[in-house]
């Protein structure tokens, strides 16, 4: 609908606001004239009062009261006025423009703005608003022979000035103060609608048709600033985002295209190397026998048989390496059982005590009791247990403390068992760092680099989380998660 649109909103806005501000213009406006009126009026009617009080008082100074009827009766004749006399203080009505009410009661606004001690007021009569005016007529001297010498009151002249007439000129004025106003209010909404149309509304829905194009896929939406304002500016930043987003998609399909040929070739590396090792494997198992068999014939003394020993370490070491290759190039599907996380851990320390490098470390372990139990391949992380411990000895070569850790964390709001192996060696460079995970990638002068990236494949089977924190001189700690099944699976 057109009232839920941008346009609609500030046309219904606009057209609010100029009313609101024209109608209190106008409401202003009309105070002041009648303010106005009402001024004038009061400033004419007592000049007429002067008028009329200068007659009268020449008049009765001689006797001739008549000559005071016939004046406030001609001055009465002015259409703007609605009636002129004098009234006693009591309330009485002496004389009179209009005859009639001579001898009557005075109108009540007239007896209470002499009794208030004002000089005028404005009251609404028969025939409309009207200005009453008053002044009080006061003895002199010359009036001693009739009113006595006392200084008094004797009269109130009156003159009721209609502001019909000026209002109704007031009136038309303001109405046609407000119908200016009106056309006013219509040629401002509608300069003001075609002003936001060409400078706001064409160009945001030029926005929306190239986003709509952006969002189909088409990166070659792009926009042309006609003005260097801020929808300019805006339409100069969109057309920023989309040269980033084409160029990050052409460096996210360059990436991709890379990780897919790596992922191949690993796939190729992987079945070579499955291949390889395991036709080096039965070579080697067979020579190994031999070599055996034939150093069982030499005297315990003989020299050669320290020569065999060295070849048949040779061969236990082309013999693992061989097998990491398989394992890597193969891995053996998990068999799932519910593992104690602490007692696999001591089961591996007790394996990896009996190797030569561990006898110089102190171990330190530090195992959380009652860790509940993880749904893992027993054997799959017992290797990752224990190619991690051996790595941590290995890093210290003089020697060092083995720090074996177990405690219950969360991680994104799920529960795990923490595993972690730290150790005081030299530490890992940041550059080695970000790759001792990749296959093949090692810093040792023996070894196949195949240990960790089995390790995080292993990790990753069982839905867990192997990381690495290293900084030099300050050892290194590599921590397992394992996430714990709400229900146990059988």
């Amino acid at each position: 609908m057109f009232f839920k649109t941008l346009t609609g909103r500030i046309l219904i806005l606009s057209l609010l606001l100029f009313t609101a501000a024209i109608g209190a213009i106008t409401l202003l406006h009309i105070r002041r004239e009648h303010q106005n009126i009402t001024n004038a009026s009061r400033e004419t009617a007592e000049l007429m009062l002067a008028v009329i009080e200068r007659s009268i008082a020449s008049s009765m100074s001689v006797g001739n009261t008549r000559d005071v009827q016939t004046i406030l009766e001609t001055i009465g004749r002015d259409p703007h006025l609605s009636a002129v006399r004098i009234f006693h203080p009591d309330g009485r009505i002496l004389k009179s423009s209009d005859p009639h009410e001579i001898g009557r009661r005075v109108n009540p606004h007239e007896l209470a703005i002499f009794q208030r001690g004002s000089t005028h007021e404005v009251y609404t009569g028969p025939s409309g608003d009207v200005l009453g005016v008053i002044k009080p007529i006061w003895s002199e001297s010359k009036c001693a022979p009739c009113h006595g010498r006392a200084r008094k009151v004797i009269g109130i002249l009156n003159v009721d000035f209609s502001l019909t007439a000026p209002q109704e000129q007031m009136y038309a004025s303001s109405r046609f103060f407000g119908v200016s106003m009106l056309l006013m209010i219509g040629l401002l909404t509608i300069g003001v609608l075609l002003i936001f149309q060409r400078f706001v509304r064409h160009p945001l829905q030029q926005i929306s048709d190239k986003m709509a194009l952006v969002e189909a896929g088409d990166l070659s939406a792009r926009l042309e600033p006609g003005y260097t304002d801020e929808v300019g500016q805006l339409m100069g930043s969109f057309n920023s985002m989309v040269d980033k987003l084409n160029q990050a998609q052409t460096d996210l399909q360059q990436c991709h295209y890379q990780q897919m040929e790596r992922a191949d070739r690993l796939a190729s590396v992987g079945e070579m190397s499955a291949g390889i090792a395991h036709e080096i494997k039965n070579p080697l198992a067979a020579i190994s026998g031999a070599i055996t068999v034939l150093a069982d014939d030499f005297p315990e003394d003989d020299p050669r048989r320290e020569v065999v020993g060295k070849v048949l370490e040779q061969i236990a070491r082309l013999d693992k390496a061989a097998t990491d290759l398989l394992y890597f190039g193969k891995p053996g599907k998990p068999s799932f059982v519910w593992v104690d996380a602490n007692d696999l851990l001591k089961k591996t320390l007790f394996f990896v005590a009996q190797h030569p490098e561990a006898r110089n470390v102190h171990q330190f372990q530090e195992l959380t009791r009652n860790l509940p139990p993880v749904w893992v391949d027993e054997k799959q992380l017992q290797q990752v247990f224990f190619n991690v411990i051996i790595n941590a000895i290995q890093a210290m070569k003089n020697g060092g403390t083995l720090l074996i850790q177990t405690d219950l964390g969360r991680v994104d709001g799920k529960e795990v068992v923490r595993v972690v192996v730290g150790d005081s060696g030299p530490g890992i460079p940041p550059d080695d760092l970000e790759r001792i995970f990749l296959p093949f990638y090692t810093t040792k002068t023996q070894g196949t680099g195949l240990g960790l990236a089995i390790c995080r494949q292993l990790m990753e089977q069982q839905g867990g989380m192997i990381r690495v924190a290293s900084r030099p001189g300050e050892g290194t700690r590599v921590t397992i998660e394992l996430p714990v099944k709400e229900q146990r699976e059988e």
